[in-house]
């Protein structure tokens, strides 16, 4: 038995293939087949929800900073399964099979937006090296376009459209 409060684990779902996965540091899915070979390491950046503790972020789209790190365990085949189609009365059959191939990840990481901009804090310059960096440049504002003699000229009015009439018989 625990004793304390109880940690909600720290999972994502993210989305590849067109489908959804629950993932954790540590799990092992298989998703649809990606361009990958045995040992790359791939970034999944499709985070629809991500859960920290207690706290749960749910992107409009996808969270924004949140990214995904796995590592690809193998590619393989999903079990065979068997298509008949069958059209009574016209002897017409058809039997085929298929396998879906998928890849096999093993999740490392799970990498939140705050942890992305707690990097980028402490590799932020400090001020003296701030001022040293030249002025942005200035950009020029397009003037607008001074109307011309050819557009201030009316042009010929279209004649308005007649209704369609029916013409009893």
């Amino acid at each position: 038995m625990e004793h304390g409060p109880r940690r909600s684990p720290i999972y994502a779902i993210i989305r590849s293939g067109g489908k959804q996965y629950r993932v954790e540091e540590g799990s092992i899915i298989d998703v649809e087949r990606l361009e990958a070979s045995e040992g790359d390491k791939v970034e999944l950046t499709d985070v629809l929800l991500l859960t920290d503790g207690s706290r749960v972020t749910v992107g409009s789209a996808t969270v924004p900073g949140a990214k995904v790190t796995a590592e690809v365990v193998g590619q393989g085949r999903g079990p065979k399964v068997t298509v008949f189609k069958y059209k009574s009365k016209t002897r017409q059959r058809t039997k085929t099979g298929h396998r879906q191939p998928y890849t096999r990840l093993a999740i490392q990481e799970i990498v939140t937006a705050e942890k992305r901009t707690r990097v980028k804090a402490e590799a932020e310059p400090t001020e003296e090296a701030a001022e040293k960096k030249p002025a942005a440049k200035r950009t020029r504002v397009k003037a607008e376009a001074k109307p011309t003699e050819e557009t201030t000229e009316s042009k010929p009015k279209r004649a308005p459209r007649r209704k369609a009439t029916s013409h009893g018989t």
